[in-house]
């Protein structure tokens, strides 16, 4: 296949497919996956053997969770439209509003949907501001429970999503405990409770056993059903963004240009300052990435290879699923990477491609 494309591994999702089913056994809790995350659908009819269904940050989201994922759909939002709200209660099994004013805004329109609440605990994992849910003034859910409780009879759960790339499971666990001293008296009073994204329990080492232990004590203790909302949990690992080297060059570094953009088709990399991961990576070659885009900085990193690169070479970029396929654009014109899926056995196909009439409609 032409270069670029991300590929979709199943062989490398299963992994992550299988942990996510064990965790629901011997927890009791449902896994719904995050869209905002991830939205190849392509390999929906896969994960949904896995999962019990989406959550969304937008009404296409629940459009797209209810039309091509089978299971549960909750709506979510950090503020509904006027013009949106029938379609997302048309397309969804919970409704989950960020905070106490547009739970009374819709309520008329809700009236019978199952409802939700999102909660901001105040405490976060995360290493960024920029992706911290509990970050000062933050404006994603409602976080006095004295404000929350009056509201309290006309819902039947919350969603706490304060975890961010948290592979600590006793840092996740003391988190809990904080949740449930400060709001107990109300989770409580609820049928369920989703805990959000942003715990890496797919991740190397990760103590499944005592995570199942704690989440099952917690929907017990409290006599709710428990959601998980994976994302990159879901997905890591399992995709590459294969590229080919288009020119070369020296300027105080070995320089190799690839016909693929940070800007465009890694975004995140960018945002956060972080450098792509590649493999292999090993060897006396020393070489800098760079991205096609005229934007000085769209470099992937340096890596190491066994022989010097040249035009021609194809380069495979890991993880580039998570908050990737989802953010790609079309700055410069530079074209979108095709989207190619490799079955369990082996066999490759191309489910998506990307051509000129694309970039021109998404203009006008």
């Amino acid at each position: 296949m032409q270069t670029p494309y991300y590929l979709v591994d199943k062989s490398r999702l299963l992994p992550n497919m299988e942990k996510i089913a064990w965790l629901r056994e011997n927890s009791g809790a449902k896994a719904l996956l995050a869209l905002k995350c991830f939205a190849t659908w392509s390999v929906f009819d896969m994960m949904s053997e896995y999962m019990d269904g989406t959550t969304s940050s937008s009404l296409f989201e629940v459009k797209l969770g209810r039309e091509k994922f089978p299971g549960e759909t909750h709506a979510y939002s950090v503020a509904w439209a006027d013009h949106e709200i029938d379609e997302v209660l048309a397309n969804s099994d919970k409704v989950i509003f960020n905070t106490t004013g547009q739970l009374s805004r819709f309520e008329c329109e809700s009236e019978g949907h199952v409802r939700g609440i999102r909660v901001n605990p105040g405490v976060s994992t995360s290493e960024f501001d920029l992706a911290d849910p509990a970050r000062p003034f933050s404006r994603l859910g409602e976080h006095d429970p004295a404000v929350i409780e009056p509201f309290a009879d006309r819902i039947t759960g919350f969603m706490f999503h304060n975890n961010c790339e948290n592979a600590d499971f006793d840092r996740f666990d003391a988190m809990l405990g904080s949740i449930e001293q400060r709001f107990g008296h109300l989770i409580r009073a609820m049928d369920w409770i989703s805990l959000g994204g942003g715990i890496h329990f797919t991740g190397e080492g990760y103590p499944l056993d005592r995570l199942a232990e704690r989440l099952k004590r917690f929907a017990g203790e409290n006599e709710v059903q428990v959601y998980l909302e994976p994302g990159e949990a879901a997905i890591t690992k399992s995709t590459t963004l294969e590229v080919s080297v288009l020119d070369t060059l020296y300027n105080g570094k070995n320089l190799a240009i690839v016909d693929s953009s940070i800007e465009a088709h890694m975004l995140d990399l960018l945002i956060y300052r972080e450098s792509a991961k590649m493999e292999p990576d090993a060897g006396p070659e020393e070489w800098m990435i760079c991205g096609k885009s005229c934007l000085a900085g769209d470099i992937f990193g340096e890596f190491r290879f066994p022989e010097a690169l040249k035009p021609g070479d194809r380069l495979s970029v890991q993880d580039a699923a998570g908050y990737t396929m989802v953010k790609k654009n079309w700055f410069n014109g530079v074209k979108m990477p095709a989207i190619a899926v490799r079955e369990l056995d082996g066999s490759e196909r191309m489910v998506r491609d990307f051509t000129y009439e694309d970039f021109a409609a998404a203009l006008s």
